[in-house]
């Protein structure tokens, strides 16, 4: 229910965002009509035509994005023809001479009565496919939802209900501009002027549109003055997420629930498929991870290690991978990375979250503690408190009769990417490169799912990242198309990660690593030398920075020498 209030809430909202403007003046072309046969049909064309082509992108992959577009150009050039006859009753008649009914309907000149729903209806569903409303906090949060749970009811419903909202905050501007065209058409001449003004902010809208102005500019504007609203509306109104809980020596561990079912997984590695029946009798330790996951590498020495020190003992360790990016759902990746990670306890490919909504889980990593009893016990979310959670399983393990449990704690190793992070709360938060959730893209307006060629800025401040050369900006990850490119990011952190792909013919990819223009030298990272020379071989997480000494701001540069390259995230440490 909360997921509905919110996704109507957000729509209502973007009457406030600047990336609602473009499409201002096609809802305001009918303002001086009759609203029940004009506005009200033209806002439910645009609502559902939104909410359908929204669950379309998010869950259909490349050809739904293509498709989108040439109904895009189409809808560009009939609203291009509304704005020229709102400008010329001359354009408007010529152009209705072959038309003549549906036509004269269509354009909305003179003072006719005669009003059509389908036309209106048809004016909204253009607009529905231009109407590009900023993804700040809430609708990247319906988004998310809709690329997780995949093409359903509920999808398209909470797209729906956000586009009604924003229909509803619409609705009430075009009551009052209507009031305000009517009392203005009564004075002698003002009506045919607010009629040619209604054409030339049509043909602005179409042309903003066209140039991407709605998806550059007033994209980076709304989100500095809209997310902190956003943000805090999530927050007054969503459910509290489950809270770390502190295991108190001597009191008993609560019962949180009951294991859920592992049947939801696609594929097993490292073992059969195993069942929460089956594993009746056992203590379970379920770590909710996913390779390219910089939080999830760090705690798997510890994971690791428990499954080591209390195999013989009665601990059976799951790892239940649920993948972040589309890669991570290739099967020979994930064997690949789990081979790589040294991980050899049962891993369960979760590619459709169907173990993630069991457990009603929403962290990486997350790790549940499950007794003998089958009942879950204790959870932690993230990395830390490894201490505490050894505690727990040896508790859980003496519940269950075990005796003679090996002492001490574990205490990995850890090397390379797996070192724990330094726990410094100014260090840079992690970037995503894919326009679905990017932040703090510096270089100028982006072209989604297009090639296009980027320059970086003379300066970038703290956090902030541009592109140089050909690249194409896809949903979740950027792609180089020439020779040469680079990425450059301002950052504050002692580690630096990126999670990159090879192009799709999977041939190496080669780069160069600069921190402030000069060669990393101590400062190299695990995945490159000390002139900061490397390869990308395979699509995970590679670390390219760890710095010796100073901590403060740095401008990190990576030059690749190959096109294809394909590059995801940051991730700091």
């Amino acid at each position: 229910m909360f997921l509905l209030i919110l996704a109507y809430f957000g729509g209502v909202l973007t009457i406030l965002s600047p990336c609602i403007l473009p499409v201002l003046p096609f809802v305001f072309a009918r303002a001086d009509r009759p609203f029940t046969r004009n506005g009200l049909p033209m806002l439910i064309g645009m609502a559902l035509t939104f909410a359908l082509v929204a669950s379309l992108a998010a869950v259909g992959g490349g050809w739904a994005i293509r498709a989108n577009q040439y109904g895009r150009i189409v809808a560009l050039a009939v609203l291009a023809v509304l704005g020229l006859t709102l400008m010329s009753e001359r354009i408007a008649d010529w152009i209705s001479r072959p038309f003549v009914a549906l036509g004269n309907k269509l354009a909305p000149h003179g003072d006719s009565e005669n009003d059509s729903v389908l036309s209106a209806a048809a004016l909204g569903v253009a607009t529905g496919l231009l109407w590009a409303p900023c993804a700040g906090p809430i609708l990247g949060l319906l988004l998310t939802g809709a690329a997780l749970n995949g093409a359903n009811v509920q999808t398209t419903l909470l797209l729906l209900v956000y586009a009604t909202g924003a229909a509803t905050s619409l609705a009430l501007a075009l009551a009052i501009g209507g009031r305000v065209f009517a009392l203005m058409k009564r004075s002698l001449g003002v009506g045919e002027w607010v009629r040619r003004g209604l054409g030339l902010l049509v043909l602005a809208g179409v042309a903003a549109i066209a140039l991407g102005l709605d998806a550059g500019f007033l994209t980076r504007v709304s989100l500095i003055s809209m997310s902190g609203i956003e943000q805090t509306l999530i927050n007054a109104i969503r459910p509290a997420p489950a809270e770390q809980t502190t295991v108190k020596a001597g009191a008993s561990l609560p019962v949180e629930g009951d294991f859920p079912s592992l049947d939801g997984a696609t594929q097993w590695i490292n073992s059969p498929p195993l069942t929460a029946q089956s594993l009746r009798g056992k203590v379970v330790l379920v770590d909710f991870w996913t390779y390219s996951c910089i939080n999830c590498i760090r705690a798997l020495p510890y994971v690791r290690g428990w499954a080591d020190k209390y195999k013989d003992h009665g601990l059976v360790v799951i790892g239940v991978h649920s993948p972040e990016f589309a890669f991570e759902k290739d099967p020979r990746n994930v064997a690949d990375a789990i081979k790589n990670l040294h991980v050899d306890y049962p891993v369960a490919l979760d590619d459709h979250y169907a173990i993630w909504k069991g457990f009603d889980n929403a962290y990486w990593p997350a790790h549940y503690f499950i007794d003998a009893q089958g009942q879950i016990r204790h959870h932690h979310f993230g990395e830390g408190d490894y201490k505490q959670s050894e505690d727990v399983i040896r508790r859980m393990l003496a519940d269950a009769g075990q005796k003679n449990l090996p002492g001490g704690y574990v205490q990995p190793d850890a090397q390379g990417a797996e070192a724990a992070g330094s726990g410094d709360a100014t260090r840079s938060p992690e970037t995503y490169l894919g326009y679905d959730r990017a932040e703090n893209f510096a270089g100028g307006s982006v072209t989604q799912d297009r090639s296009s060629t980027y320059q970086v800025p003379l300066a970038l401040t703290a956090n902030q990242w541009a592109l140089d050369g050909h690249w194409t900006i896809n949903k979740e990850s950027v792609r180089l198309d020439s020779n040469l490119g680079r990425i450059v990011y301002r950052f504050r952190a002692r580690d630096l990660h990126v999670v990159l792909g090879p192009g799709h013919d999977g041939k190496p990819v080669r780069f160069r690593v600069l921190i402030d223009g000069k060669v990393p030298g101590v400062d190299h990272g695990a995945d490159i030398d000390a002139d900061g020379n490397g390869a990308v071989t395979a699509q995970r997480l590679y670390q390219l920075v760890r710095l010796a000494n100073d901590r403060g701001e740095h401008t990190f540069e990576i030059l690749f020498l190959d096109p294809g390259v394909q590059a995801y995230a940051f991730t700091f440490g």
